[in-house]
């Protein structure tokens, strides 16, 4: 299937939503467009019958004026009424698009977003679907404002003289070949500027997410001379693309109609004069018109550049629409399962033929706390991340009290999940905000509650507004070990029947450590608890740890009895302790 058409069809779509508004728009255009054309005719008839006759009857000559002067008044009524719909349908259609992608990107699997900038993303929700607007407006606001406005002139043309007409339609050909001509030279230069745009958002959303370590490690001339390229890639293609618009729309549009006005004038006015053959009405009235012709087609040249920007960023927009995703289902009646959790046999690979989880068969236990240890890039996140549903695996199964997981939606799947990251994230907002999520079910009071188990309580009572602090993004006003007993809270306030802890005490203080420890006690009783830690200290009270070591574990059991081992855990331990001893490879 040609792209080109599908992306057009694709835009047609969305516009045919609005059908009934765009055709009465339309009608109401060709109403304005009728009483502007109306108006050359109007003084054609004054000039022909009563003054190139010098009839003394004024009153004609004040009808038509008074008829003149209503076509006036009913031609901007009207253009303000088509302009008005035209544009608000656009910003609707627009509206749907935006919503539609925003919709379709909670949709698509997290393996998109491993390889994909967060900046071109954005770019793609804000940017593009600001130039598709661009499009729509242009269209629906130019483009057939000016072919009623061009159908409107030569009908006009035709009926003052079939012979002076004939000879203005040799002009359309030649302005479809001159942009022609325009579109392809144009759209290879848009194309580069619009990725050079979506690479230079992509790097300053990353520059500013590790401004502390860009500055830290001294790289702010690196980083300022990275970003002059792509800012100079993208002036340079700016540049030729001004230079083949400035040569091939308004400049040459008004060269040719000066010179094919200058034409009309010097042969057929001639003709007028010397062998009366059209008068002198008709002549003005045909000049008129003439110069009327090249407005609505300078018009469209003017708006070709941002049509085929438009175009091009349409085409980003549909391509991450048509990215397979699934649907988000409703789990508000999922019952609450026990909580019990099984890998049998599991193998995954993030890259096909690079296994980083290799024949995983676990099982935890309702209520049991299950600790993953192990050397980063062991398979311990994957793990998780396969449990949550983010990634499927590629051979073997996970279950939940006996049901693959595969087989259920990852909305029901995740309905009864906490999860606590090892980097904590805190949205705009408040304090309890970010604790309840605006989900109804959890009042202020559970999420006081929440808080007070994790030992947040203290430090949050002590802020100016309370639970009603306001937090900014990330919650970069708070310390790490605050943001950290705030999202663990979140997690306690879901009450969920499997909480996942992922490295969730690695920026937390001893002594805050110690309060989620004693809080940890109380609150997985009756859960089943997986913990990813680096600490280990943080795991000896877990019913069964298991060691991971290149995607596979290597040994399991709870801490006594690894420690009896003397094996790999053994050794982890004894250099958290600070005592000298060597992992073996």
């Amino acid at each position: 299937m040609n792209p080109k058409r599908s992306t057009a069809r694709r835009l047609l779509s969305y516009a045919l939503v609005y059908k009934y508004r765009i055709i009465g728009a339309i009608i109401v255009l060709c109403c304005a467009v009728g009483a502007e054309l109306g108006g050359p005719y109007i003084i054609k008839t004054i000039i022909d019958k009563h003054l190139y006759t010098r009839t003394n009857d004024i009153e004609p000559v004040l009808g038509l004026l008074a008829l003149y002067i209503g076509l006036i008044l009913l031609a901007g009524i009207s253009n303000f009424t088509q302009s008005y719909v035209l544009q608000a349908t656009a910003l609707r259609i627009i509206k749907n698009m935006r919503m539609d992608i925003m919709r379709h990107i909670q949709r698509i699997p997290l393996r998109y977003f491993d390889n994909t900038p967060i900046g071109q993303v954005v770019s793609r929700i804000a940017n593009d679907t600001e130039a598709v607007r661009d499009l729509f407006m242009s269209f629906m606001a130019t483009f057939v404002v000016s072919f009623v406005q061009l159908t409107g002139i030569f009908v006009a043309l035709f009926i003052l003289d079939a012979q002076l007409a004939l000879f203005t339609l040799l002009l359309p050909p030649l302005f479809v070949f001159i942009m022609y001509v325009h579109l392809k030279y144009s759209k290879k230069y848009i194309a580069i500027m619009r990725a050079r745009l979506s690479d230079m958002n992509a790097m300053i959303n990353e520059s500013i997410n590790v401004m502390p370590i860009i500055q830290a490690f001294r790289r702010e001339k690196v980083t300022l001379q990275e970003f002059e390229q792509l800012n100079e890639d993208r002036y340079v293609n700016q540049v030729k693309q001004f230079r083949v618009f400035s040569l091939s729309s308004r400049n040459i549009v008004g060269t040719i109609g000066g010179l094919v006005t200058a034409f009309v004038i010097w042969y057929f006015g001639r003709g007028s004069i010397q062998n009366a053959g059209i008068s002198f009405g008709v002549f003005y009235a045909f000049i008129d018109y003439l110069g009327r012709l090249f407005n609505p087609i300078i018009g469209i040249f003017d708006q070709l550049t941002n049509a085929q920007r438009a175009f091009v960023s349409a085409e980003k927009v549909f391509a991450v629409m048509d990215r397979e995703g699934e649907e988000i289902e409703n789990a508000e009646q999922v019952s609450r399962p026990e909580g019990i959790v099984k890998f049998d046999d599991v193998t995954f690979a993030y890259n096909e033929g690079v296994d980083v989880l290799k024949g995983i068969s676990f099982e935890a236990r309702k209520g049991e706390t299950v600790a993953l240890v192990g050397h980063t890039g062991s398979g311990k996140s994957s793990i998780i991340n396969l449990l949550l549903g983010f990634y499927e695996p590629g051979k073997g199964k996970i279950t939940i009290d006996g049901t693959d997981i595969s087989t259920i939606s990852k909305q029901a799947l995740r309905k009864h999940m906490g999860i606590v990251l090892q980097d904590p994230y805190l949205f705009a907002g408040d304090i309890k905000f970010n604790v309840s999520l605006y989900n109804q079910e959890i009042s202020l009071e559970q999420v006081k509650k929440a808080l007070g188990d994790v030992g947040a309580a203290s430090f949050i009572e002590q802020l100016p507004n309370g639970y009603d602090e306001p937090v900014v993004e990330r919650g970069s006003t708070l310390s790490s070990g605050q943001r950290q007993l705030i999202s663990f809270a979140r997690a306690l306030a879901f009450d969920p029947s499997i909480l996942i802890l992922d490295e969730a005490t690695a920026s937390i203080d001893s002594e805050t450590e110690g309060l989620i420890q004693q809080a940890l006690k109380v609150v997985s009783e009756g859960r089943t608890t997986l913990i990813i830690a680096h600490r280990l200290s943080t795991i000896r009270e877990a019913n069964q740890i298991l060691v991971l070591h290149r995607g596979e574990i290597v040994e399991r059991g709870n801490h006594d009895q690894l420690m009896e081992l003397e094996g790999r855990y053994y050794k982890m331990y004894q250099l958290q302790k600070g005592e000298k001893v060597s992992l073996p490879v």
